[in-house]
């Protein structure tokens, strides 16, 4: 999720103390719920932010094991509103806006990276 805060191009990174990782929001598609419902969805439940999404999807998969493949379809998306609701915290212990250097250099997953990579701007002279 990106947002403009001070002049520049700033993405959301959350820390999971389940998996002791830094990463961007994703979580499980409920029952009847499309991806972007999802998306929205688990953006606001680990950011406490609503979000639109604002582009096609992009799927990514990596294996979880040496058996296990894991498709995650990831969206480029802006902030709409921060409902001040913290996430819980067995959940997102913290979320931070990060410029897309710092991002690159906190994500635990290089994929997840490729995508911030890909998603966020590279800064120009003026942010």
């Amino acid at each position: 999720m990106l947002d403009r805060r001070d002049g520049r191009t700033v993405v959301a990174v959350v820390h999971r103390p389940r998996y002791d990782d830094w990463a961007l929001p994703k979580g499980h598609v409920d029952r009847g719920e499309s991806w972007e419902e999802t998306a929205v969805r688990e953006v606001a439940e680990e950011t406490g932010i609503r979000a639109r999404v604002e582009g096609p999807p992009r799927p990514v998969a990596y294996m979880l094991d040496e058996e296990t493949v894991k498709l995650v379809v990831m969206f480029p998306m802006s902030v709409v509103e921060d409902l001040r609701t913290p996430p819980d915290p067995d959940e997102v212990d913290e979320v931070r806006w990060l410029d897309r250097d710092e991002a690159l250099s906190r994500l635990s997953y290089r994929v997840e990276a490729e995508l911030v990579e890909e998603f966020v701007p590279v800064a120009g002279p003026h942010g």
